[in-house]
Protein backbone atom coordinates (compact mmCIF):
# COMPACT_ATOMS: atom_id res chain seq x y z
CA UNK A 1 0.00 0.00 0.00
CA UNK A 2 1.03 3.08 -0.85
CA UNK A 3 1.83 6.06 1.62
CA UNK A 4 2.27 9.21 -0.44
CA UNK A 5 5.61 10.14 1.30
CA UNK A 6 6.64 11.56 -1.79
CA UNK A 7 3.89 14.19 -1.44
CA UNK A 8 5.36 15.25 1.84
CA UNK A 9 8.48 16.95 0.45
CA UNK A 10 8.70 20.62 -1.30
CA UNK A 11 10.29 19.12 -4.37
CA UNK A 12 12.27 21.30 -6.94
CA UNK A 13 10.15 19.73 -9.85
CA UNK A 14 6.89 21.68 -8.24
CA UNK A 15 8.98 24.90 -8.63
CA UNK A 16 9.70 23.90 -12.30
CA UNK A 17 6.20 23.00 -12.75
CA UNK A 18 5.06 26.51 -11.87
CA UNK A 19 7.76 28.20 -14.06
CA UNK A 20 5.59 26.00 -17.20
CA UNK A 21 2.91 26.80 -15.78
CA UNK A 22 3.36 30.40 -16.42
CA UNK A 23 4.72 30.41 -19.72
CA UNK A 24 1.82 28.71 -20.89
CA UNK A 25 -0.34 31.19 -19.52
CA UNK A 26 1.65 34.04 -21.15
CA UNK A 27 1.28 31.97 -24.79
CA UNK A 28 -2.46 30.92 -24.33
CA UNK A 29 -4.04 33.61 -26.05
CA UNK A 30 -2.40 33.23 -29.42
CA UNK A 31 -3.09 29.35 -28.67
CA UNK A 32 -4.20 28.81 -32.84
CA UNK A 33 -7.03 26.85 -31.52
CA UNK A 34 -8.87 29.86 -30.26
CA UNK A 35 -11.51 31.88 -31.63
CA UNK A 36 -10.41 34.97 -33.54
CA UNK A 37 -12.67 37.52 -30.99
CA UNK A 38 -9.84 37.49 -28.46
CA UNK A 39 -7.19 39.02 -30.15
CA UNK A 40 -9.47 42.48 -30.16
CA UNK A 41 -9.47 42.35 -26.77
CA UNK A 42 -5.87 43.88 -25.41
CA UNK A 43 -6.93 44.13 -21.08
CA UNK A 44 -7.54 39.56 -21.55
CA UNK A 45 -4.57 39.83 -23.50
CA UNK A 46 -2.54 42.35 -20.92
CA UNK A 47 -4.10 40.59 -18.00
CA UNK A 48 -3.61 36.92 -19.44
CA UNK A 49 0.28 37.92 -19.79
CA UNK A 50 0.76 40.06 -16.40
CA UNK A 51 -0.44 36.61 -14.79
CA UNK A 52 1.53 34.43 -16.93
CA UNK A 53 4.93 36.54 -15.93
CA UNK A 54 4.02 36.72 -12.20
CA UNK A 55 3.44 32.86 -11.78
CA UNK A 56 6.55 31.97 -13.34
CA UNK A 57 8.88 34.93 -11.30
CA UNK A 58 6.83 33.33 -8.49
CA UNK A 59 8.04 29.89 -9.46
CA UNK A 60 11.53 31.22 -9.66
CA UNK A 61 11.51 33.05 -5.84
CA UNK A 62 10.41 29.44 -4.87
CA UNK A 63 13.03 27.74 -6.61
CA UNK A 64 15.49 29.94 -5.31
CA UNK A 65 13.93 31.56 -1.52
CA UNK A 66 10.61 29.56 -0.81
CA UNK A 67 9.13 31.21 1.23
CA UNK A 68 4.83 30.96 2.70
CA UNK A 69 3.54 34.55 1.32
CA UNK A 70 4.74 32.69 -2.67
CA UNK A 71 2.30 29.76 -2.05
CA UNK A 72 -0.66 31.70 -1.07
CA UNK A 73 -0.41 33.75 -3.48
CA UNK A 74 -0.04 31.58 -6.26
CA UNK A 75 -3.44 29.93 -4.62
CA UNK A 76 -5.00 34.03 -5.16
CA UNK A 77 -3.46 34.33 -9.02
CA UNK A 78 -5.13 30.64 -9.52
CA UNK A 79 -8.45 31.50 -8.58
CA UNK A 80 -8.23 35.02 -9.82
CA UNK A 81 -7.59 32.86 -13.61
CA UNK A 82 -10.47 30.50 -13.03
CA UNK A 83 -12.79 33.94 -12.36
CA UNK A 84 -10.81 35.76 -14.78
CA UNK A 85 -13.05 34.65 -17.76
CA UNK A 86 -16.38 35.82 -15.75
CA UNK A 87 -14.90 39.20 -15.11
CA UNK A 88 -13.00 40.34 -17.84
CA UNK A 89 -16.05 38.79 -20.16
CA UNK A 90 -14.83 36.88 -22.39
CA UNK A 91 -16.56 33.60 -20.98
CA UNK A 92 -18.12 33.14 -24.18
CA UNK A 93 -14.89 32.26 -25.78
CA UNK A 94 -15.04 28.65 -25.50
CA UNK A 95 -11.67 27.60 -25.25
CA UNK A 96 -9.84 30.44 -23.66
CA UNK A 97 -12.18 29.71 -20.81
CA UNK A 98 -11.53 26.23 -20.84
CA UNK A 99 -8.21 26.52 -21.04
CA UNK A 100 -7.84 29.40 -18.04
CA UNK A 101 -10.15 27.75 -15.76
CA UNK A 102 -8.15 24.37 -16.26
CA UNK A 103 -5.03 25.99 -15.55
CA UNK A 104 -6.05 27.98 -12.90
CA UNK A 105 -7.00 25.10 -10.92
CA UNK A 106 -3.65 23.53 -11.53
CA UNK A 107 -2.00 26.55 -9.83
CA UNK A 108 -4.75 26.28 -6.98
CA UNK A 109 -3.66 22.76 -6.73
CA UNK A 110 -0.40 23.26 -7.06
CA UNK A 111 -0.61 26.05 -4.23
CA UNK A 112 -2.41 24.03 -1.97
CA UNK A 113 0.13 21.15 -2.22
CA UNK A 114 3.09 23.33 -1.40
CA UNK A 115 1.79 25.11 1.78
CA UNK A 116 0.29 22.02 3.00
CA UNK A 117 4.06 20.35 2.44
CA UNK A 118 6.17 23.32 3.90
CA UNK A 119 3.09 24.59 6.64
CA UNK A 120 5.52 22.82 9.71
CA UNK A 121 8.90 24.19 8.15
CA UNK A 122 10.03 27.34 10.29
CA UNK A 123 11.88 29.92 7.95
CA UNK A 124 15.34 28.28 8.27
CA UNK A 125 14.06 24.98 7.06
CA UNK A 126 12.36 27.14 4.39
CA UNK A 127 15.33 28.64 2.91
CA UNK A 128 17.16 25.34 2.68
CA UNK A 129 15.02 24.41 -0.36
CA UNK A 130 16.56 24.27 -3.33
CA UNK A 131 20.20 23.90 -2.22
Amino acid sequence: MSDFGFLKTHRTWEDWCGMLLGAMIVASPWFPVQDAAISGQQTVILTTVAIGLVVFGISQLEYVALQRWQEVTTILIGLWLIASPYVLGYSADGFLRFYHTGLGAVLVLLGVLQLWQDWDLNDQDMLKHGQ
